[in-house]
């Protein structure tokens, strides 16, 4: 078997990588600016996906711009997130170098798409594929691939614990080879439940003084495992964004959440917001947590709350994300200001963090990892691959961390 590197080797963003010059995993890009997308031309004769977030499948439409349409494996609510994905990327930057594809490639995605269910094997380019639950969000998947002669496991993202909305991984299938994610190689997450006491004491109080909490959060997994948060401890919350048609979406595919009656009683405790700007400044005047788009402040509905709530040393901003360098969500923790719209605001509320993050810490991938004790394992998918597999090889795996652009035959 022969894979390719063309995007999120040693490094985290457009993840893409061609099995035998034929089946492709993943077609992720960059957000950055400008974005970056894989490297290298690609003609796959078949292209599995293992999750919905941008990083995994930003690009995926562009693989359709020209004459060939090959078939899109994935599960029903991958599918539904990328082709959300994609036309949100279709109406911030359609017609520009940050968008590779046009309406009539996204089109031609819902022409290709073949879904599948977790642990039903199906045909790829010639090869066996199987998905198994992977605990990221749902939908996600470990992508087990078997070319009859070396069976792959490209972990996707991954993880090990339960959130409220997915269960944690618990699928360990045999393997020959195994490419592993490892965005948080060097991070041990603190106690979920932890996390979650500390951030519910911290918006109680808050509203108890009288303040308001915006509380930013990416529309996919996050808004909806802090929805679920909110209506376990009955906080007040209205939900904003992207993560209000998402939250619907997850709705339409229970068997993919851990529990689909505690995701509907917490859309139902929530209030949607279905207004414009005027609404939102009557709802920061409230003493209620919103949740809204975008998570790292750079967009989204919390450009008319972060403006609204920020003078007020009394209210407070809870991110809920990591925070990405030469982000307004990351100059605002560093620097206490941040720049909304264009404008550098100061802000007086109270800032916090919280790791609510959907990924396994070291202690989780190890804990994977160590099914596959006696397998070859290449580490990709994280800002510190190499010294990743330094440290595995020290423990006696046989590991190693691709680079961009390499080919390796296992």
């Amino acid at each position: 078997m022969e894979l390719q590197f063309l995007g999120g080797a040693r490094e985290v963003g457009r993840s893409a990588v061609l099995v035998n010059d034929s089946l492709l995993l993943d077609y992720g890009m960059l957000a950055e600016s400008p974005p970056q997308f894989p490297v290298g031309a690609v003609d796959p004769d078949a292209v599995v996906v293992s999750h919905g977030h941008l990083d995994h499948v930003g690009a995926l439409p562009a693989l359709l711009s020209g004459h060939a349409r090959p078939p899109i494996h994935w599960t029903p609510p991958t599918r539904e997130l990328a082709l959300t994905l994609a036309r949100d990327t279709l109406k911030l930057h359609g017609g520009t170098l940050r968008c590779p594809f046009t309406e009539t490639d996204v089109q031609r995605v819902t022409q290709v798409s073949e879904t599948h269910g977790y642990e039903e094997s199906f045909t790829a380019a010639g090869h066996e594929v199987t998905f198994f639950d992977a605990g990221h969000i749902p939908g996600s998947a470990h992508v087990l691939v078997d070319d009859g002669e070396t069976r792959l496991l490209y972990t996707g993202d991954f993880h090990t614990d339960d959130q409220r909305l997915v269960p944690g991984t618990t699928a360990r299938p045999d393997a020959d080879v195994v490419l592993c994610e490892s965005t948080y190689s060097d991070v041990e997450h603190e106690d979920r439940t932890t996390v979650e006491e500390r951030f519910v004491e911290s918006v109680e109080t808050t509203l108890w003084e009288g303040g308001t909490v915006v509380v930013p959060a990416f529309a996919i997994g996050r808004t909806q495992e802090l929805l679920l948060v909110c209506d376990a401890y009955d906080i007040p919350c209205y939900v904003d964004g992207m993560g209000k048609s998402i939250t619907e979406m997850f709705r339409r595919h229970p068997e993919f959440v851990r529990d689909a009656d505690a995701l509907r009683r917490a859309k139902s405790h929530a209030r949607f917001v279905s207004g414009g700007d005027g609404q939102r400044r009557r709802i920061a005047d409230q003493n209620v947590a919103i949740v809204t788009t975008s998570g790292m402040l750079s967009g989204g509905p919390a450009m008319t709350y972060v403006p609204e709530i920020r003078s007020h040393p009394t209210n407070k901003l809870a991110l809920t994300g990591y925070q990405v360098e030469g982000t307004p969500g990351r100059d605002l923790v560093e620097t206490g200001t941040a720049e909304i719209d264009g404008r550098v605001m100061p802000v007086s509320a109270q800032v916090e963090q919280y790791d609510f993050s959907a990924h396994a810490d070291r202690f989780g991938i190890r804990e994977f990892l160590d099914a596959y004790a006696d397998t070859p394992v290449l580490v990709n998918h994280g800002d510190r691959c190499v010294a990743f597999a330094e440290e595995l090889a020290a423990d006696g795996f046989d590991a190693a961390a691709p680079d961009l652009g390499d080919s390796v035959t296992i």
